[in-house]
């Protein structure tokens, strides 16, 4: 355990140092709820409708944003061919890099995407089942993205593949998502998504790494 700590203390030391990871999804989420408004003009109640949905497609385009970076770096300087080689199951490495992406990269937004949404004008009964349900979904979104990351670790300029990859496994994640955060859904109903999302995400936490670890793996072999 303390050698899996010891990765993901490196991995979001190494986030921190080279930049461009949380900064540049952060950026990217602004700029599309600022320029949401300017499209959709001065009608607030339209606007007020779509805020939940807005909020959860600008996280989810966010974290793609960086997914290709979660394995990329580690697998060009040759660190991912020492780690398998380490006394660290691989599946455990894959997991470890999901989570420093998670901790540097989705959680943050996650929780500055609620605190944001006065922006396109969300109701402030919306941001507390919107803050559950994007923290909850955000662990999901960081491991799926590393099964795409993985897969297309070993080609230059992956990034539009795991997004095409991606998005459709991010699919589910929306659907309960916004179910969970509308503010005007039935009570059992929210209740209920939030239970998938949930579950959604600890499948994610067991079946993510030994996709990523057998794709690493077979590019490493």
């Amino acid at each position: 355990m303390s050698l899996i700590l010891a990765l993901i203390r490196r991995d979001l030391a190494l986030s921190m140092r080279q930049g461009g990871g949380v900064g540049t999804a952060l950026g990217f989420f602004l700029t599309i709820v600022v320029l949401l408004p300017i499209g959709i003009g001065p009608d607030q109640a339209l606007l007020a409708r779509i805020a939940p949905g807005a909020l959860w497609i600008a996280l989810l385009l966010s974290v793609l944003l960086s997914a290709d970076r979660i394995f990329q770096q580690d697998y060009e300087d040759g660190s991912l061919d020492i780690m398998t080689m380490g006394p660290v199951p691989f599946e455990m490495v894959a997991l470890a890099k999901a989570v420093a992406h998670w901790l540097s990269t989705s959680l943050p937004l996650a929780i500055a995407a609620p605190l944001l949404g006065f922006l396109v004008n969300l109701e402030a009964a919306a941001i507390l089942p919107l803050s559950i349900a994007m923290v909850l979904g955000s662990v999901a979104l960081s491991l799926l993205a590393s099964i795409g990351a993985a897969v297309t670790v070993g080609l230059r300029r992956g990034g539009l593949l795991v997004s095409v990859l991606v998005l459709p496994l991010y699919v589910p994640v929306l659907i309960f998502g916004l179910s969970a955060s509308a503010p005007d859904a039935a009570p059992g109903l929210a209740f209920t998504a939030l239970l998938i999302l949930t579950a959604i995400a600890l499948a994610s936490l067991v079946l993510c790494p030994l996709a990523s670890a057998a794709a690493l793996r077979s590019y490493l072999k």
